[in-house]
């Protein structure tokens, strides 16, 4: 799974075999080791809330994808989910979950 981080966006791509995990346990992450500093982790989760939410903890990013959204789009054609999160000052986050899959064609 890659992450990229820019400007009130977060962009989650998932490979078919991070989709996979993710259809059949409920989540998929990521560990990235930081010279001195410990791991960072980010992680894609299926939850039963009605909305998209992120969470960040310790040295952990969650993005919490509703459940009731994931199933369907896992096994569809469809590429990506969106949400936009409130922030502070009237700003938003924009966040995007796409399938980073081969071309099939």
């Amino acid at each position: 799974m890659k992450l990229r981080l820019e400007a009130n966006s977060l962009r989650l791509r998932l490979s078919e075999a991070d989709a996979q995990q993710l259809a059949q346990t409920g989540r998929v992450a990521v560990a990235v080791g930081l010279p001195g500093a410990g791991p960072l982790t980010y992680a894609l989760e299926q939850t039963e809330a009605p909305d998209f939410s992120v969470s960040y903890a310790a040295g952990g990013l969650t993005v919490h994808l509703p459940a009731a959204l994931a199933r369907p789009w896992l096994g569809s054609e469809q590429n990506g989910l969106s949400a936009t999160l409130p922030l502070e000052a009237g700003q938003a986050l924009r966040i995007l979950v796409e399938k980073d899959l081969d071309c099939r064609h």
